[in-house]
């Protein structure tokens, strides 16, 4: 497993994906990607801890990334900031 945390707000046409370093919280990326871009460049990644706010397709792409090898996470609403 990486020592990357990936963070991503799921909309309904562009999600923003965020990465950090876990160590020192260092940004290593910030890109706004539609579904299909966002599809193309998750395996691109090495396997990496991505968080998710808990929300309708939530788990449906929790489920994408754990089947690329990425740890999934959902987060409840409340505590996302």
């Amino acid at each position: 497993m990486n020592d990357m945390i990936i963070g991503v707000d799921l909309a309904k046409s562009i999600f923003q994906v965020h990465g950090a370093l876990m160590a020192t919280g260092e940004i290593q990326f910030k890109k706004k990607l539609t579904r299909e871009q966002f599809r193309v460049f998750m395996p691109k990644l090495a396997p990496s801890v991505v968080i998710f706010e808990a929300c309708g397709s939530a788990n449906y792409w929790a489920g994408q990334m754990e089947a690329m090898g990425h740890q999934a996470k959902l987060i409840a609403p409340q505590f996302v900031r």
